[in-house]
């Protein structure tokens, strides 16, 4: 989500059908401590977070999945696309730049304290929901087997008067929602899943980020340097100035949502419990 246009690793590196997926990885020595929460988190267990650019998950969810690893949950991130378009500079080669990106993610998750990444070779600004997409998805989910798949919202188009939502974003909530129901819990969905020995898998909650409809603000207080921590790690996103941008107006949005709970910081999401 950010200004250039956003996201993710590489073909040169993935290959062309087969996604980048870089083994777990170690929180940094030092990471923040977990702070009191009103209510603790009544789902444990795995989590997966799906986005469309390697660089949205910080800035949706950086917070709140900086605190699940923290707090001991296995957390994973599946991104949709590999960023090849997230620059400006009309010299940047795409290849390399995807090259970046994967080194990026990996960088940000690793100081997050995430379980492992996996990047989809698609390219920026291409992402469709189609039977592909909605596969793999449906794949990481049965693989991982989540208690909680966080995403965007798809049905958040305008943000105020001077945003937009990105397509690739929209496309990236409704791609997870339809993996989630019905793709990964039917075994009628994605029948050559099963035959690689996934077996289907029910979500039983849907966190989605950037939503214009709340109904659940997560404490993060504690955890709002790791979120912007691990956003400056994603390099050839943040310069010329932007990381002083992020670091202004994530502090902000987040002090808004902690007041409507009462703490320093939150984030803000719709949750949908499936049961």
């Amino acid at each position: 989500m950010t200004p250039h246009g956003d996201t993710g690793p590489d073909p040169a590196t993935t290959g062309a059908e087969h996604p980048a997926e870089i083994p777990p990885g170690q929180p940094p020595e030092g990471a923040p401590g977990v702070a009191e929460q009103e209510a603790p988190n009544e789902r444990p267990g795995p989590a997966l977070a799906v986005f469309a650019h390697p660089d949205d998950a910080e800035i949706a969810a950086g917070g709140t999945l900086a605190r699940w690893a923290k707090e001991g949950r296995e957390v994973h991130l599946l991104v949709l696309t590999n960023g090849d378009r997230g620059s400006d500079d009309p010299a940047q080669d795409r290849e390399e730049l995807a090259r970046i990106r994967l080194v990026e993610t990996q960088v940000a998750a690793d100081y997050m304290g995430l379980a492992g990444i996996r990047i989809l070779p698609n390219h920026d600004g291409e992402l469709q929901n189609d039977h592909a997409v909605r596969r793999e998805v449906a794949r990481r989910i049965r693989e991982v087997r989540p208690t909680t798949v966080l995403t965007c919202d798809p049905t958040a188009w305008f943000f105020g008067n001077q945003y937009f939502n990105h397509a690739d974003h929209r496309t990236a909530g409704a791609a997870t929602l339809d993996g989630v129901f019905p793709g990964a819990g039917n075994p009628h969905f994605f029948e050559e899943l099963v035959a690689e020995g996934l077996q289907p898998w029910s979500v039983r909650e849907v966190w989605l980020a950037w939503t214009t409809e709340p109904n659940q603000y997560q404490d993060i207080t504690g955890f709002m340097d790791a979120k912007i921590q691990a956003l400056a790690r994603h390099e050839s996103q943040v310069r010329g100035g932007l990381l002083g941008f992020f670091e202004q107006w994530l502090p902000t949005e987040a002090e808004e949502n902690g007041r409507k709970i009462g703490v320093a910081h939150a984030e803000a999401f719709r949750v949908l419990n499936l049961g």
